[in-house]
């Protein structure tokens, strides 16, 4: 069990940041009403999903992109939409419920490995993707899910850790490769081999929703070739990728610093990978490495800073740092906080911010 001074300021930092950035936006950070500046970019196209289903508004041209998007999260939009009538409303109730499970489970998971809980939680917070985790995107319901089913396997409870494991398949494709970590973290835990069925059970709803969109479409890739077709995420080898971002990030406009965004995020994540590879945290690698693989190989750049959201790994290695030299937690603050500010802005008022 979470301790409860770990778990009453994992919910403190949480709750908090969330009216911090309740009172920002009220006070004219941004333009517009206040539900509207939060349905922006993805959190739109959840809702008409929610709405909808696949085949998106009736009445307008269908959206090739939308099958690039998992079920859970409008699963939850239409549970929630049933008390809430506002559909962003009910995006952000479900990123703020999720939000303070996954902040819960965050903190005692980095207590397991000895590290401070609350440092934990506050290094994820202060990330400048940040604004992802309380706006209508998945990033908050995904990790309510994977933090918990990390926490089980941990502890060696593996229907537990499976069953939560499915629920994150249910929400992204990442659940794909926190599935994939699963099994390597089993084998490393040298599990008796009688318990290997439960593995499977994270990759059901996996072959579940394909065998959905292939009922739909007759294919049964639509999730990737709906990225494809939507963002132009076409394969591409990893220099080609970094070219075409860096001639990007060098021209002027708001997408050119979302590209530089990019580019940066793309040092941090090789950089924690190769931190927990040198750790030999080598499940943990698994998950992060397949993740950052798929991201470095698009076309160009896109998503990859948000994605480290996801990354609780890397929150709960750099608490680890930081427990024993609180400087370091105080640095990354006085530098992350106001990045994160100004990314909230960005989204707030409308512009690509991840």
């Amino acid at each position: 069990m979470i301790t409860r001074s770990a778990g009453r300021d994992a919910l403190l930092l949480w709750f908090g940041s969330r009216a911090g950035l309740l009172l920002a936006t009220l006070l004219g950070a941004a333009t517009g009403g206040y539900l509207d500046k939060w349905r922006k970019w993805d959190a739109t196209l959840f809702v008409t999903i929610a709405q909808y289903g696949y085949d998106g508004e009736p009445g307008k041209p269908p959206d090739d992109g939308l099958p690039a998007f998992f079920p859970g999260l409008p699963a939850a939009l239409r549970l929630v939409h049933l008390v809430v009538p506002d559909w962003a409303a009910a995006g952000l109730l479900v990123s703020l419920a999720a939000g303070a499970v996954a902040m819960l489970a965050l903190a005692r998971l980095a207590e397991v490995e000895g590290a401070s809980g609350w440092m934990a939680v506050l290094a994820l917070l202060l990330f400048p993707m940040a604004v992802f985790l309380a706006a209508g995107y998945s990033e908050s319901l995904f990790l309510a899910f994977a933090i918990p089913a990390w926490l089980a396997a941990r502890q060696g409870n593996w229907p537990s850790a499976a069953l939560l494991a499915a629920g994150a398949s249910c929400v992204r494709i990442t659940g794909l490769f926190l599935a994939v970590a699963l099994v390597v973290e089993f084998v490393m835990r040298k599990e008796p081999p009688r318990r290997a069925g439960w593995l499977a059970v994270p990759f059901v709803p996996l072959v579940a929703y394909s065998y959905y969109q292939y009922g739909r479409t007759g294919d049964w890739l639509a999730w990737k070739h709906a990225q494809e077709a939507g963002w132009g995420r076409d394969f591409s080898w990893p220099w080609e990728a970094w070219a075409t971002t860096w001639r990007s990030a060098m021209g002027s406009g708001d997408f050119a610093v979302a590209f530089r965004m990019e580019i940066v995020g793309v040092v941090v994540a090789m950089a924690a990978l190769v931190w927990l590879l040198v750790l030999r945290r080598w499940s943990e690698a698994v998950y992060t490495g397949a993740q950052a693989g798929a991201l470095m190989t698009s076309a160009y750049y896109l998503s990859i800073p948000r994605s480290l959201l996801l990354w609780f790994p890397l929150w709960v290695v750099v608490a680890r740092f930081a427990t024993r030299r609180t400087w370091v937690i105080v640095l990354y603050a006085t530098i992350s906080g106001p990045l994160m500010l100004v990314n909230a802005f960005r989204f707030l008022n409308g512009a690509w911010a991840g």
